[in-house]
């Protein structure tokens, strides 16, 4: 089943930052690693699921004229709205709260194992819906299992390899996957700059 809230508030409850998103230096590489991989410099409007305490988010606002981001946790969400003043900060639960409009940034990082198999399909359905022709949809997932989690990082990139979205670059270690998918035909950075 997919995990709710319930999970996620005994988290926070138990540690204003359970993953170590704000100190560990595996995190900060891994961010580093995401940003380096997408194809763009800039983005009009992303949406980022999972936000959780809004670290990720802080980074992503600096490349977004408007960012949304979200989190299931009412005290996730409170501190990344004070992490992030630029970005909106909403609670929400995946997919039941997807939002309206496109965009042309979605970032699914490290959320999309906590899900059973009908809502990451809806989940991925949604996003891949919601992307501009051209977009890009961002993916980082650890690739260890977890016990409680219903699927593994490898598992939820398979289902994303089965999207209509196309990949363009991946990155892959021991420790997680880190994907940028296109809707509609790749071009490389470098095609699209004219350099080929």
């Amino acid at each position: 089943m997919t995990l709710d809230a319930a999970y996620f508030d005994g988290m926070y409850e138990a540690s204003a930052d359970p993953w170590g998103l704000a100190s560990r230096w595996y995190e900060r590489r891994k961010y580093d690693i995401s940003f380096a991989m997408l194809p763009r410099p800039r983005y009009a409007r992303a949406f980022e699921p999972g936000c959780s305490i809004g670290v990720l988010t802080a980074l992503l606002a600096r490349r977004c004229d408007s960012l949304l981001a979200c989190d299931m946790s009412a005290a996730a969400v409170e501190q990344a709205r004070a992490r992030v003043p630029a970005a909106r900060v909403e609670q929400r639960a995946m997919p039941r709260d997807w939002p309206d409009g496109r965009f042309d940034l979605i970032v699914l990082s490290e959320m999309l194992y906590y899900f059973d198999d009908h809502d990451l399909a809806r989940v991925l359905d949604l996003a891949a819906g919601a992307l501009t022709p051209g977009g890009t949809l961002l993916a980082v997932h650890w690739r260890h299992p977890v016990a409680e989690y219903p699927q593994t990082g490898n598992d939820v990139h398979l289902a994303l390899g089965r999207t209509p979205l196309n990949r363009l670059a991946a990155h892959v270690e021991t420790d997680f996957l880190c994907e940028v998918f296109v809707s509609g035909e790749p071009i490389s950075v470098a095609g699209a700059e004219g350099l080929v």
